[in-house]
């Protein structure tokens, strides 16, 4: 039976980890998760859009800041659930 967490609980298991962000208007972003507030504004760090799957196309961003209000869904890497 898997175990339920807070969703901070697994963005915290998360940190320094590479994640998938899926945003309003249908953009993508990954980047290594570097700091998250209670708002779920998000600090990434070598953060790339995703602009094309097919053609493996990326636009390199940096280190940014996503506005928790923009976020909709948020893919850490695989973790254990107890």
């Amino acid at each position: 039976m898997l175990g339920t967490q807070k969703p901070l609980g697994l963005l915290n298991k998360s940190l320094d980890q590479r994640v998938l962000i899926k945003l309003k208007g249908g953009r993508e972003l990954r980047g290594k998760l570097r700091g998250f507030d209670q708002h779920m504004n998000l600090v990434l760090e070598a953060a790339e859009e995703v602009v094309s799957y097919e053609e493996n196309e990326v636009k390199l961003l940096g280190t940014i800041i996503v506005r928790g209000d923009n976020v909709i869904i948020i893919s850490p890497p695989r973790v254990n659930i107890e």
